[in-house]
């Protein structure tokens, strides 16, 4: 049976902090990887606060089974040492079904939960995955005397997981997002690609045949357009974290030298809803930074609707084009956006700032 409404935000441990009733419109634009076991990558952390909205120590996918307590010490070393200021500090624990899983909760929580902001969860199968994380952390919390819950970030990589996104999103109010996780979400779906993201050529469209004397030219040239295999499942996953006012987030694109597919993939899941993506060499993260942060030019449209609109009932033309109640309301998603990265970074402050809108 479901729990009564009214106990959905009450902690779930004696002592532990109470939970969020929303979760935090925090940027993160690009959720940068590292292996907190490779000393030559944990180096770099230091010099990367500030400049990347997420830092998160991976201690599951790329780190080896016999180097996984290395890693999770490293992770505790770095966030014991370095002061993180504006950027966030996320982990990816193992999986729960794997033999580290549950080690890695009991040993960061209680070390280093002052300083981690989110807890991303692999291979989520259905709420009851969220409902363990969920009691886990409170009990953990309450022992270690946190005055702040650690929230939940669920990965989606398995039919199952998509197809229970609704209610992985509903399973509790420490859930701040998802991401798509392409490599291991196509090997469960059986799908006959070996990309991890990204486009494939052979998912395409192809013109109709010419027709010449009302006779079909089969063997005519005809122009093809490549497809994304991914659209379905992103727009699913945003529609059901915009419903539960949480957030979504494109995963890898693993081809790290092909920047302008990475910048295309970025930016479709961008305009679907996306709040960002992850990096995983920090030339993605630039791309990320430049994608997921509105352009001058949209900003600026954006503030001269609103300001057409007055009180935001009605319509008017602006260039031509109709804006109406409904234009108002994208308008602001795009304003609020702006402001929020505009408080965390000069640059975009100083050329969002620059804007002037006619009167």
């Amino acid at each position: 049976m479901t729990r009564s409404a009214k106990d959905f935000f009450a902690p779930l441990a004696v002592g532990a902090p109470a939970p969020l009733r929303e979760i935090p419109a925090r940027p993160s634009r690009a959720i940068h990887f590292f292996d907190p076991g490779n000393e030559k990558m944990a180096a770099k952390v230091p010099a990367m606060v500030g400049t990347v909205d997420v830092l998160l120590g991976n201690l599951e996918d790329a780190v080896k089974a016999e180097n996984k307590e290395r890693s999770r010490r490293g992770l505790v070393e770095i966030a014991r040492t370095t002061d993180f200021g504006p950027t966030q500090l996320w982990t990816r624990v193992n999986s729960l079904d794997s033999p580290w899983g549950l080690d890695d909760l009991t040993t960061l929580v209680p070390e280093i939960g002052d300083k981690l902001d989110v807890v991303m969860v692999p291979k989520v199968q259905g709420a009851e995955d969220i409902h363990y994380v969920d009691r886990l952390l409170a009990q953990l919390e309450a022992k270690a005397g946190l005055d702040r819950p650690i929230l939940v970030h669920a990965i989606l990589e398995t039919a199952r997981g998509v197809a229970n996104v609704e209610e992985i999103c509903a399973a509790s109010p420490r859930m701040q997002g998802l991401s798509l996780g392409p490599a291991d979400l196509a090997a469960d779906r059986r799908m006959k690609t070996t990309r991890v993201g990204g486009g494939h050529p052979g998912y395409l469209v192809r013109q109709d045949a010419p027709r010449v004397d009302g006779q079909a030219q089969y063997d005519a040239a005809r122009a093809t357009y490549q497809q994304d295999l991914w659209h379905y499942t992103i727009a699913r996953m945003v529609d059901a974290c915009a419903m539960h006012g949480i957030y979504p987030y494109y995963g890898p694109f693993g081809d790290i030298a092909d920047t302008v597919g990475c910048e295309d993939q970025f930016r479709n899941a961008f305009l679907l809803g996306c709040v960002g993506a992850w990096s995983l060499h920090p030339t993605q993260v630039a791309i990320a930074h430049k994608v997921f942060s509105p352009s001058v030019e949209d900003v600026a449209h954006a503030r001269r609707v609103i300001a057409a609109m007055g009180d935001g009932t009605g319509a008017v033309m602006i260039d031509g084009k109709m804006e109406d109640d409904a234009s108002v309301k994208q308008c602001r998603v795009m304003v609020a956006l702006a402001e929020e990265l505009a408080a965390i970074d000069p640059e975009l402050k100083k050329a969002y700032d620059a804007i002037e809108v006619p009167a």
